[in-house]
């Protein structure tokens, strides 16, 4: 079986956070987070970086929508960053549900550490771990 390595990102209006994944491990890590406005990476040359340095087979982007699976603001900044990434590559990209992500990423980094590490922590990217995490899920139960 061929390792997919995934690129994943929980975008957000100011910051979106970046985690790189694989499928022979089933894992996935928290990278960093790319400064954005309006959910654009302001220095598009990060991206590029990512793009070259990782080399993902799959890039998976978090899609905030409301409990009842409307669009919310949020959904078009997705959107938008979905757009940004296919005018500057061709890998294929696909979206995963992240409702609560970011809670869920809040409560682990919080029982893991207390809230000094919360505080310190980078829970943007911590949340794009777990939509890595979830999508390698879905995709190696799926066989």
């Amino acid at each position: 079986m061929m390792n997919i390595i995934v690129l994943g990102f929980d975008v957000g209006a100011k910051k979106t956070g970046v985690a790189i994944g694989q499928s022979l491990t089933s894992s996935a890590r928290a990278l960093h987070q790319l400064v954005c406005h309006a959910g654009i990476p302001v220095d598009v040359k990060q991206l590029r970086t990512l793009l070259t340095t990782w080399k993902p087979n799959v890039i998976i982007v978090g899609m905030p929508l409301r409990p009842d699976g409307k669009a919310q603001r949020a959904t078009q900044q997705a959107l938008d960053f979905i757009d940004c990434l296919k005018s500057h590559c061709d890998i294929p990209i696909q979206i995963i549900d992240e409702q609560l992500t970011t809670k869920s990423a809040r409560a682990e980094l919080f029982e893991a550490g207390g809230y000094r590490y919360l505080q310190k922590s980078d829970v943007d990217s911590y949340a794009a771990k777990l939509i890595v995490e979830s999508w390698l899920a879905e995709q190696l139960g799926a066989h």
